[in-house]
């Protein structure tokens, strides 16, 4: 089971709890053989941007995206590291280490040599922020001073067949519903139909990811294309890996440590435990203000089981209240066995440093829940091609 698992994740790969901003485009030709006049194109922006002076980024549904047939043909990528780790591993992609806030005021149909409508597929995400004039329906420039408005720019200038927006599944509650409620008026706006059948929130465990993630996808279909383009979202596996399917023949890598004393506090919970499962005198003493805190605090001194998924990566490998132990070892999951629960193929490398390399993992969709979107989107492209 583990040779199938790991042979699985080779075919498939990549993309958070806190949604950082990116935004991926992509141009797809349609055909079904993987040639070069044949293969759908595809162009990817990975841009991401300041927030507050701190620089966030993450790999989204690139990798995933390749492997359902489309040929990446640029990306963006405004930090150093996550560019570097992009060219090292796909020096045939065409990346770009700047800001998506830059690139969103270019012609876009001379910067990446298309025109407008022929872009099959635009895809992204961004964090969840109120909007100045949401309610007023301004259209584009509701979403101005947020990182939305960059994808949205997008979105407008090229106007592509179908769209992707991925984001966490809290984005629906934001602002009490204001925050999605807007920016479904904007795609509505800008020519394109989101039924209910075209949103959704995925969870990665049912389509081949260890690791249990929620994703909110929504799908938009330009509006002259509604009646041509048929989608679905893809239906759930009925095996659902779990860690010992990819943990027991994982590759060495580096990783972070415990102390010595949260080592030995960790050796006292059992797979699949926390907190409550040791002395209530050693909890205490570790927990300290944390005690008394309110709810369940199931996160805290959570040890991992091999029969059961990964919670979800984090861009930390060791926060107090969100713990996530090796379950046969005191110590976190090293970069590779977070790549592996995100279903990265073992040959992905990261750059940066050990801090940076985490972060990258974390903030990624899961390489093969990208990958069943991508199918299905690809199917409903190709509706295109049959003329049905």
């Amino acid at each position: 089971m583990v040779g199938e698992a790991s042979g699985r994740m080779q075919k498939a790969d990549c993309r958070d709890e806190i949604a950082l901003p990116a935004a991926m485009l992509a141009w797809l030709k349609c055909g079904k053989q993987r040639t070069r006049n044949s293969r759908k194109r595809f162009l990817v922006f990975f841009c991401s941007l300041f927030v507050k002076t701190r620089v966030v980024y993450r790999l989204r549904l690139a990798l995933g995206i390749e492997e359902a047939g489309f040929e990446t043909l640029g990306l963006i990528e405004f930090d150093k590291d996550a560019a570097d780790t992009l060219k090292l591993n796909r020096p045939n992609w065409r990346v770009i280490n700047d800001d998506i806030a830059n690139i969103s005021e270019l012609n876009l149909e001379e910067v990446f040599s298309i025109k407008k409508g022929e872009l099959d597929l635009l895809s992204g995400g961004a964090p969840c922020q109120s909007f100045s004039y949401a309610g007023k329906r301004l259209g584009l420039e509701d979403a101005r001073g947020t990182l939305f408005y960059h994808y949205a720019k997008f979105l407008n200038k090229l106007q592509p067949k179908m769209f992707i927006f991925e984001n966490v599944k809290g984005l629906r509650s934001h602002d009490k519903g204001r925050t999605y409620k807007t920016i479904l008026s904007i795609f509505e706006q800008e020519g394109y139909t989101i039924t209910e059948n075209q949103v959704k929130v995925l969870n990665a465990w049912n389509y081949g990811v260890p690791q249990k993630r929620e994703r909110l996808i929504t799908i938009g279909i330009r509006n002259d294309l509604v009646d041509k383009i048929h989608f679905e979202f893809p239906k759930p596996h009925e095996y659902k890996p779990v860690l010992r399917d990819i943990l027991l023949d994982c590759p060495e890598s580096p990783g972070a440590s415990y102390s010595e004393y949260k080592k030995s506090i960790f050796k006292l919970v059992p797979p699949g435990g926390y907190w409550k499962d040791i002395p209530e005198d050693k909890a205490k003493e570790y927990m300290k203000s944390c005690w008394n805190m309110e709810g369940g605090r199931t996160g805290i001194l959570r040890r991992l089981s091999l029969d059961e998924p990964s919670l979800t990566v984090l861009t930390s490998p060791s926060q107090k209240q969100t713990d996530r132990c090796h379950p046969l070892e005191a110590r976190p999951f090293t970069v590779r066995e977070n790549a592996r629960c995100q279903t990265f193929p073992d040959e992905w490398e990261f750059c940066g440093s050990i801090s940076q390399q985490y972060k990258q993992v974390g903030n990624a969709v899961p390489v093969n829940l990208a990958y069943e979107i991508a199918l299905k989107i690809k199917e409903g492209l190709e509706c295109l091609k049959c003329g049905h």
